[in-house]
């Protein structure tokens, strides 16, 4: 018989104090943090999990201790980023909100978001008009009201990331869509934008963006000055976590605040929390990691009293009026029923705890018993009433001619009701058909950005732009270069010396970024690139522009179009020399006469003559970058 073999491995184990900086932390200056003997792969699945336990102090500490264990750069560069997160969960934990939880209720990722109190018909599949790429991930569906005039919605790039965009009608089509302002856009994914129903939020969320891992949720607000979005602000616990959290909304009844997390569940899987709706959350520090993990757990509230779901059920039965408004009479009457059950159940469970509880818990939970039985007679007469109405419309059918199987509407309802034995009801909305809409295309124009493609491409205009600028150098040969010759690589720039060819691919602002993308042109083919710099269009030594670097600035310009389609009026003019003396030049631009102001380089410059001009009645401008200068 084979013998076992038991191998103890004995780690050697010392204790490191980390001091906890800032005068808020209230409950610890400091934390116990253990000097592991692991590798650093092994202290970064350690760390990480540390991480998602909310014990974000130590997941720091062991990311360090990983960090002095590897040289490998692409290792390093993965610790950053993880103990970035752990980092921001940290910093994050000092703004807590405490929202009454109401209720909340697992759902597949497949379709969780049809269980939200949103219009019936307005989700719609895709891929789609709005995104031909879109299909894996969590979004799964596009919300898009029949009635809507300007949609926000997230869709696939080229490279597979998602993005956020900006659509309205033009009379009868759609504009042609625009990417939100630099600020909404990360080097990830940013997902499910929802408006708020006063049109001055923007919620989303995001797992590019400042926050503690996974897609965090954020909120942008509406600027009526910069007529643009601010700066979005990561919503901080206990909305976002180290999980995946998405799709937060407000329901249009200002009631409750809805969003989904699979922090308590597996990734296939979410939870929907319904939350109080709170318009002025106080936050506060939440120093304990067992107390945070308590309260991002959220834990619905055993209080009946404080659930309304007159706005929450809708149905799915959309066959006709008349059936659609007998069915939604049903649903509330089976509202109204579970609430009077769960009012006396709790009332039956209060009474028993009285006699057991200290003379202090008597007290209150008398003040409770006498509260809901104040309620419950409120409740009953409402269930009295939506049941004589319910019996009315019966009456009114028989009387009528009309025929339902009030059995295959029950069965459909049913269906269509989830967690209604919890006191909250989540009502399974419809989905709606693909969009058919009319929408402008963008004009054609060379893509500049450095890409590796099935058939490389030659640059429409080989002129390299102002300021600093970096490529990659390919070949150069006696005669000119083909298609096949560039092996996918666009764009690939030519120029001449000396009776030679030299092409060189790409543009590229940062030697950081040049450098991310050699390798790539190597494994293309072209063994022997390197890389070259130029400023203002003329060759410098790479060393040399990496030193520019540090001093480089980012230029801007304003692009105005005249109200007539052809020269700015005098009044105009007037107000523009009165706040600038930047050069003022027209051209034509996407087939419209326009003008530009600057070049700038002081961004706070340009918003102050954008608000003069918008003042003296010109609203038709934007700001555009215009490349980079050196100081």
């Amino acid at each position: 018989m084979r013998k076992a073999v038991f191998v103890f491995l004995l780690l050697s184990v010392t204790f490191l104090t980390v001091t906890v900086p800032g005068a808020a932390r209230e409950q610890a200056d400091s934390v116990v943090v253990p000097i592991l003997n692991l590798s650093a792969p092994r202290l970064m699945a350690t760390a990480d999990s540390l991480r998602r336990e909310y014990r974000f102090r130590e997941a720091v500490e062991l990311f360090r201790q990983a960090r002095a264990k590897t040289t490998d750069s692409l290792r390093l560069m993965r610790i950053d980023e993880q103990m970035a997160m752990a980092q921001n969960g940290d910093n994050m934990r000092e703004y807590c909100s405490q929202p009454v939880v109401i209720a909340r209720q697992r759902f597949s990722l497949e379709d969780f978001f049809l269980f939200y109190p949103l219009l019936d018909g307005a989700w719609r599949p895709v891929p789609n008009q709005l995104d031909s790429l879109g299909t894996d991930g969590p979004a799964r569906g596009m919300y898009i009201p029949q009635e809507a005039d300007v949609l926000y919605y997230s869709a696939k790039d080229e490279d597979g990331m998602y993005n956020l965009y900006r659509t309205e009608v033009l009379d009868t089509v759609w504009s042609v869509p625009e990417l939100l302002g630099e600020q909404m856009t990360s080097s990830d994914n940013e997902i499910f934008p929802m408006l708020s129903p006063d049109g001055k939020s923007l919620f989303f969320a995001s797992n590019g963006l400042y926050g503690m891992g996974g897609y965090d949720l954020y909120v942008s607000q509406w600027n009526p000055e910069t007529r643009d979005w601010d700066v979005p602000m990561n919503m901080g616990f206990p909305y976002s976590s180290p999980y995946d959290d998405y799709l937060f909304v407000n329901t249009p009844d200002g009631k409750y605040s809805m969003f989904a997390s699979n922090r308590e569940c597996s990734r296939d899987s979410v939870y929907i929390y319904v939350l109080e709706y709170d318009s002025m959350p106080v936050r506060k520090a939440v120093e304990d990691p067992a107390a945070l993990r308590t309260l991002a757990s959220l834990h619905p509230v055993a209080d009946p009293g404080r659930m309304d779901n007159g706005s929450a059920a809708s149905n799915a039965v959309q066959e006709n009026v008349d059936i659609r408004r007998y069915t939604e009479k049903m649903i509330r009457v089976r509202i109204l029923r579970d609430s009077v059950s769960l009012f006396n159940k709790s009332i039956d469970e209060a009474r028993s705890a009285l006699s057991s509880a200290s003379e202090e818990a008597k007290a209150s939970l008398a003040a409770e018993i006498r509260s809901k039985e104040e309620q419950l007679p409120r409740l009953q007469e409402a269930l009295t009433e939506a049941t004589k109405q319910l019996q009315e419309i019966e009456m009114e059918f028989l009387l009528g001619g009309v025929v339902i199987d009030p059995e295959t509407v029950r069965k459909e309802a049913d269906r269509e009701i989830v967690g209604a034995s919890s006191g909250y009801t989540f009502t399974r909305r419809s989905m709606g058909p693909a969009p058919k809409m009319k929408i402008l295309k963008p004009k054609p124009s060379f893509d500049y950005s450095f890409k590796i493609l099935p058939e490389g491409r030659f640059a429409e205009n080989n002129t390299l732009p102002d300021g600093l600028v970096y490529q990659i150098q390919l070949f150069s040969m006696s005669t000119k270069a083909t298609v096949r010759q560039l092996k996918g690589l666009s764009p690939v720039f030519e120029r001449t010396s000396s009776q030679k060819y030299i092409y060189s691919a790409g543009l590229f602002n940062t030697y950081k970024d040049v450098l991310s993308n050699l390798n790539k042109v190597k494994r293309a083919g072209f063994k022997s690139a390197f890389i070259t710099a130029y400023l203002d269009g003329q060759p410098i030594a790479v060393s040399k522009a990496r030193e520019l670097e540090k001093t480089v600035r980012q230029l801007y310009q304003i692009r105005l179009w005249p109200s007539d389609g052809k020269a700015l009026s005098d009044g105009v003019l007037t107000s523009i020399h009165s706040v600038t003396d930047a050069d003022l030049s027209k051209m034509v631009f996407e087939g419209a006469m326009t003008y530009v102001l600057g070049p700038f380089d002081d961004k706070a410059e340009v918003d102050g003559i954008v608000a003069a001009l918008k003042t003296a009645g010109l609203e038709k401008l934007s700001v555009e970058k215009a490349g980079t200068a050196v100081r």
